[in-house]
Order: structure tokens, then C-alpha cells, then sequence
């Protein structure tokens, strides 16, 4: 007999499949020997109330084992004598539309400008240890993306274009925890998700497609308004069409494109800091407990949101139990980001907290700086962004330390003298940054934390630490292309995709939008 099951129970009761027979049995009367198994479907935990719920859809296999599978497999077959499709990036665009390209019979030629998933390791290493950044091979550049080494979150809002479900089945597929089919914020950890990576790219190999590192674009290669390949750094073309998901940081490529009038456009970003508390702070907060998580809990998360000027200031990219990283992708640039291990078990917790710019507010943001660009050109948030980065790089010494201040102290507008321990391993310089940032961006910052410290008593305190800067958000940029057909609206054979051409915002999302990618495709070369 299967039985389905909604609950509402105690941590302790979630903690684990036998905890949870024992409530099954509870609940229909039945003794746990008969209890195969017990397969979560749904968990989200409910810390609304000082009494802490956890909310659980689960299946129950009593007295019979389960006939089906944890996760849902696609058959990926041969295509060594399809049709070549470029594919520019080896992010989660990328990857899942080669995977795509291959179920519509169609050979992925995927060309990535920085190092494999574990080489690049060293090279992120280094930017801690020697502050120096390698420009090909970064947080923002290499295989996997700049979610491979940030965190590995999966949860998104976007599910109206694809179907969220499949992206994560074929995550487990490729050797992601189930886990992440059932719990309300998907998450697999940046530990973990560089295997999951590995394992998609053998996969586009066995099926006869081609991976290749460190194989910048140049240029496209266009022959009568249409695309028919690349050119690289290393010399060789590559032919086919392409799907261009390069990501939110290929600065290069914009550049390229509107040096070219290829038609893109100005995109709003959302720009501020990484804001770090202790972790155990946020337990306690949340969980409305002195003791904070306890045992059966997880790290708790948070995410807030407010309105300050006409413009939102928000939470972002939430990383409990986890670490802020350098993420500068060149010269000149002090950017930070944050991620989480599978654990989450470091003593800290961070979050972007950043206010909405769109692009008329270009002047404002650059009042008290040279405007390398016109207000009016798709590349004006791009130059503030890059002005910023640079602005934070010279007051943090000019090197990857961070300039950094405590969070009451910049509400108060004070200095601070001292900074608490934090997780940022190549190191915080104290800095008013209050005084250097865009008062557009501050004062805004300043209203929203009030807020945030009046809805969660005890949020806006000392005890955290705001490091600059956090920029890169999403793309400044947005590659124009058809609402139908995925294709760019002046040239045939080019498909912008996911983060970097301003269509996608996460993992998931840019996974989603690699797939209808590849349909678009398939449908451009008659294939469905």
C-alpha cells in the first residue's frame, strides 16, 4: 500500500527517515516494521510562531518496496554525427542547453574561456591568498559558471518558461542530493555541485559533443546577417549556429556587440553589499529562541524586502552558515559574493543587500564622476558598475581587502575603528562607506536597514559588517532577441541565453532558458 501524507510536525520528528516512519505509523495506525520506506515529497519549515513546525508532504510504502525511481532520468543518445551547434559558456546556460541540443539530436561544440571546474579551484585560491585575479579564470569565469563557487542555490520564481522540475531531476541525475526535489529553498552547495558539473560535461563528451577550456570568443562569424560560427583566442573557428550564454560578467562581449551595432540594450541592476552576521545571531532571530537552531534545525535564512525613493532594497542571494568571497573578474576591481557549503555549517551568515537602479538613474549614480559613456548608450550602467568596483579597489588599499564598516555605524553615519571577525579571507579594511558610495545607493541602504531592524528586532546591530561591493547582481546588459523563437532580433543563427544576456537570474533559471535555447534551435534548423 502507498499512502501520501501531509504534516505538520516537530524538527525532531523530520530529522530523518526513522523519526518519520515512526510518525507514519502514528498517523495510519501502522507498526513501523510494515514501513519500507519513506519518501519526502515537500519540506519547508514554518518559524513563524515560537513553536517551530516542519511542514511535510511525504509518500509511504507500506508493506511493498518502492516500484519507481527517486528521480526522473533523460536518455541522452549518440550525436556524433548530428548537426554542430556552438554553445559560448559553460555556465548553467550553457551546460543544460548542450544537454538539450543533445535530446533534439543536435552535436553541442561548447567552448568555455576559462579552466575546467577544478583547475579554476587554483586559481580562486589564489585571489585569498596572493590577491591576484586571473582574468580567464575566476568566481565569474570557467566551468559551471558563477554559481559553481557561489553557493549552488536553486530556488527561483521563474517557472513560467520551463519546467523547474526537470531541471532539478536532471541535477539528481547527474549526482545532486534528492533533497533537492523536495525542499522548499533547493540547495546543493558549492562542495558538492563541482561533481554534479563534471558529470554533465562527460556526459556532452560520451555523446559525441565537444568541451573546450580556455577557448575564448572573439567574434562571431557573420555571413550575410546570419551566424554560422566563432572565432577564438586560440585561432580556431568553430561552425554552427549559436547560443551565446557567456554570463553576467563577460564585459568583453557587450563591448564587442555594441562596437558592432548589434542591437542590445541597458538593463536595471540592483547594486550595494555583502552584509555578515554571526550566524548563531540569525538563529536566534529567526527561530525566536535563545538557543538558536539547536539540533534539528538548519541554519536559518532570512529575506527582506522594502521600498525606499521609488526603489527597492532588498535581501539577495542569502547565504546561511556560509562564507563572502572575492569575485573581481580583472584589474582594478574589489567585488564580493557569497556562498554556502552543503552544510552550512560555517559561523557566519551573509546576504547582498542592494537597492534597484535602472538605467535613468545613470546620471544621478555618476553626478561626482567622469561619465565615460552617454547617459542614453546600453553600456551606461556597465561603466557604473565598473567605476564602483574600481572606487572600492582603491579604498581597500588596492588589493582584494575589502573596505568594510559595521552596520550601526553606518546607519549612524560613524567610522568604524574596528571590525568584527569575519569570513572574507583575503581581509577587511575598516572604511566609511557612507561617505564614498553613491548617496543614491546609501541613503536608500541607510532607510531599508531602519526596517528591516523594526521588523526583526535585532537585525540592524554592530555585531555585522557590511563589505563593498556587491555589483554584479544580474546583467547591466539585455541581448535583444524574439519572444518566440529565442533568435536575436537582427541576426539568424544567434541565440542570446540565460544571465549574461539579461534573460535569466540564477541557476535554475538560466538552466531553463538554456533548454528553450536549444528548441529555438532546433526549431531554426527545421528539426521540430
Amino acid at each position: 500500500m502507498i499512502q501520501e501524507l501531509q504534516l505538520r510536525i516537530l524538527p525532531e520528528e523530520a530529522a530523518n527517515e526513522q523519526s518519520l516512519k515512526q510518525v507514519v505509523a502514528r498517523e495510519t495506525g501502522t507498526s513501523v516494521p510494515h514501513i519500507h520506506t519513506v519518501r519526502v515529497l515537500k519540506r519547508s519549515i514554518d518559524a513563524r510562531q515560537r513553536t517551530i513546525y516542519v511542514n511535510v508532504k511525504l509518500r509511504a510504502f507500506i508493506d511493498e518496496e518502492p516500484d519507481e525511481p527517486e528521480f526522473r532520468s533523460v536518455e541522452y543518445k549518440d550525436v556524433s554525427g548530428g548537426k554542430p551547434v556552438v554553445v559560448v559558456g559553460a555556465g548553467p546556460g550553457g551546460l543544460f542547453a548542450a544537454l538539450r541540443l543533445i535530446e533534439l539530436g543536435l552535436r553541442p561544440v561548447v567552448i568555455e574561456r576559462g579552466k575546467n571546474v577544478r583547475e579554476r579551484k587554483k586559481d580562486i585560491a589564489l585571489i585569498s591568498r596572493e590577491h591576484k585575479v586571473n582574468e580567464e579564470s575566476n568566481y565569474s569565469f570557467g566551468e559551471g559558471g558563477a554559481g559553481a563557487y557561489s553557493d549552488g542555490k536553486l530556488y527561483t520564481r521563474s517557472k513560467k518558461r520551463g519546467s523547474v522540475d526537470k531541471i532539478l531531476n536532471v541535477f539528481c541525475q547527474f549526482g545532486a542530493s534528492t533533497s533537492i526535489l523536495a525542499d522548499a529553498h533547493p540547495h546543493i552547495g558549492t562542495d558538492k555541485l563541482p561533481r554534479v558539473i563534471e558529470n554533465i560535461r562527460e556526459q556532452i563528451i560520451r555523446c559525441g559533443g565537444e568541451v573546450h577550456f580556455e577557448t575564448r570568443m572573439d567574434a562571431l562569424v557573420i555571413r550575410n546577417g546570419e551566424v554560422i560560427g566563432v572565432e577564438t583566442n586560440t585561432g580556431e573557428s568553430f561552425s554552427g549556429p549559436v547560443i551565446l550564454a557567456t554570463g553576467h560578467s563577460a564585459r568583453d562581449v557587450y563591448r564587442y556587440l555594441h562596437d558592432r551595432q548589434i542591437p542590445i540594450e541597458a538593463k536595471g541592476i540592483a547594486v550595494g553589499v555583502r552584509l555578515e552576521h554571526p550566524q548563531m545571531l540569525i538563529d536566534q532571530i529567526q527561530y525566536h529562541r535563545k538557543e538558536g537552531r539547536g539540533k534539528y534545525l538548519p541554519a536559518a535564512e532570512y529575506s527582506f524586502v522594502a521600498q525606499s525613493g521609488g526603489r527597492g532594497v532588498y535581501s539577495f542571494c542569502m547565504c546561511p552558515g556560509g562564507f563572502v568571497v572575492p569575485a573581481a573578474s580583472g584589474p582594478r576591481q574589489v567585488v564580493v559574493n557569497g556562498m554556502s557549503p552543503s552544510n552550512r555549517g560555517s559561523r557566519w551568515s551573509n546576504s547582498g543587500m542592494v537597492v534597484e537602479i535602472r538605467p535613468e538613474d545613470y546620471p544621478e549614480l555618476m553626478k561626482h564622476e567622469e561619465m565615460t559613456v552617454s547617459q542614453d548608450s546600453p553600456l551606461a550602467l556597465m561603466a557604473f558598475q565598473e567605476r564602483l568596483e574600481e572606487v572600492c579597489w582603491l579604498n581597500g588599499g588596492m588589493k582584494q581587502t575589502a573596505p568594510a564598516q559595521r552596520m550601526a555605524d553606518f546607519v549612524n553615519k560613524k567610522n568604524s575603528f574596528d571590525l568584527p571577525e569575519s569570513s572574507y579571507t583575503p581581509g577587511l579594511l575598516a572604511s566609511p562607506l557612507h561617505f564614498w558610495m553613491p548617496e543614491f545607493v546609501t541613503g536608500r541602504l541607510r532607510e531599508g536597514f531602519r526596517h528591516f531592524g523594526k521588523v526583526s528586532k535585532g537585525f540592524l546591530t554592530n555585531e555585522a559588517v557590511m563589505i563593498g561591493v556587491e555589483t554584479r547582481t544580474s546583467s547591466p546588459v539585455r541581448i535583444l532577441r524574439d519572444k518566440e523563437s529565442y533568435q536575436h532580433v537582427t541576426l539568424k543563427g544567434l541565440f542570446p541565453c540565460g544571465e549574461g544576456a539579461g534573460y535569466a537570474g540564477g541557476i535554475v533559471s538560466a538552466a531553463i532558458d538554456g533548454e528553450r535555447c536549444a528548441e529555438g534551435i532546433a526549431g531554426y534548423l527545421s528539426l521540430i
